[in-house]
């Protein structure tokens, strides 16, 4: 908790000093859905932990604090990564900066009870080097006060899935063997409502992002992407009904497969009749067996489901070469000790794929490395050079600074 939070104080602070950005009360934010998504949490928090240090629930106003924290982290500054790359200070930048900002100051004053000196670090950088009305320490200032026309509880709801489906999304690449870099095809999603089928609609493109894919689209119906067997747990169903289990197990096996399961799945019984008695079989008493359909790598969890579509075409692997190049790149400006604004001219010789791949991908590698030039040719002795391999390609890259 303390390394994740004090990571995302270190982006904040990184990239405020680099763009001289400081909190202005003048400037009218607008806000981002992602910014309103973040802000809506922090008042929620803000209002619950205040509850719960009221009622003495210690538990109530820390973990709280640790699960915001991860979200902060995790979802919303990988999210808005970008927003703070850019060089021109636009709107949607000042948004980002002016979220993250009242994320932090709240949290510093949220964490003064339990963990006193880092909130007091936190809040003297954050408030006290650039206010001359800020209290000497985080414990004076007043507590904050949560604002309940920031909470938008159905933007909560909205976005709770659209993590979760994300999960699961990363759960089905790690079973196909597919890195994150490597574009796909398609993801398509089953979920539990017609309000849900709106909210992947309306997210698609967030989805795309964070997923990697081309497209992003909903499931006619589960079985499109998955095959389903039902097994009635002999253990459970023996000792529960004893010489009734044969008939149980026949009239499950009986039953519409497809329909049974999914209901199962999301936490419903089953109701059976064996010898003219009404039986309620429990979700736990039968598994659930899921098998992808080829061509597909699936997750599911309750009612939810994410099929990525793992065949790569060549323009695909050709994208996941060049990602992977940039993140070769990437490591030695860090190796270089090289500042995150620093502008490079960039060297590259590889083999004949990997070359094919950074020349289609040109401006792509150009943008995410900070490159002012990029030339195919073997690094100057001066330059530091690094040799690589991925995915059977080698390559020799070379960096230099430029004005």
């Amino acid at each position: 908790f303390t390394l994740t939070l004090w990571n995302t104080y270190s982006f904040f602070v990184t990239y405020a000093n680099l763009d001289g950005w400081t909190p202005d009360a003048t400037i009218k934010v607008e806000y981002s859905s992602l910014d309103k998504w973040l802000r809506s949490m922090l008042h929620t928090l803000i209002r619950d932990v205040t509850n719960a240090l009221e009622t003495y629930d210690v538990l109530g106003a820390t973990r709280p604090i640790q699960t915001f924290v991860e979200q902060l982290s995790n979802w919303y500054l990988r999210r808005s990564r970008r927003r703070f790359w850019k060089s021109e200070s636009d709107s949607d930048k000042q948004a980002a900066y002016a979220t993250l900002y009242e994320c932090l100051v709240s949290l510093s004053k949220l964490l003064a009870p339990t963990m006193p000196f880092m909130a007091d670090e936190l809040y003297l950088n954050l408030v006290g080097s650039i206010s001359a009305d800020a209290k000497e320490s985080v414990h004076l200032a007043a507590w904050p006060k949560f604002d309940d026309s920031a909470i938008d509880e159905k933007l909560n709801r909205e976005m709770a899935l659209i993590m979760r489906l994300t999960s699961l999304g990363h759960a089905a690449r790690n079973k196909a063997n597919r890195k994150v870099r490597q574009p796909l095809a398609e993801v398509a999603f089953s979920v539990g409502s017609l309000e849900e089928e709106n909210v992947v609609r309306q997210y698609s493109e967030l989805l795309t992002d964070e997923l990697n894919v081309k497209k992003v689209r909903l499931l006619n119906a589960a079985s499109e992407a998955v095959s389903y067997s039902l097994n009635p747990l002999p253990k459970q169903l023996g000792q529960k009904y004893g010489s009734l289990f044969p008939e149980i197990r026949k009239k499950i096996l009986a039953m519409e497969v497809d329909k049974t399961a999914i209901q199962l799945m999301t936490g419903e019984g089953i109701n059976v009749e064996v010898n003219g008695q009404a039986l309620e079989i429990l979700p736990e008493e039968v598994e659930v067996r899921l098998q992808a359909k080829e061509g597909y790598s699936v997750a599911s969890e309750g009612a939810y489901l994410a099929a990525l579509v793992t065949d790569l075409t060549p323009e695909l692997v050709a994208e996941g070469l060049a990602r992977e190049f940039v993140r070769g790149v990437q490591d030695l400006r860090k190796q270089a000790d090289f500042d995150i604004a620093d502008r490079i001219r960039l060297y590259v010789t590889a083999t004949p794929t990997l070359q094919s791949a950074i020349h289609a991908y040109r401006p792509y590698v150009m943008g995410e490395t900070l490159a002012l030039e990029l030339e195919e040719i073997t690094p100057p002795g001066r330059a530091p050079t690094i040799q690589a391999e991925f995915e059977g390609e080698q390559v020799t890259i070379g960096i230099e600074r430029m004005q």
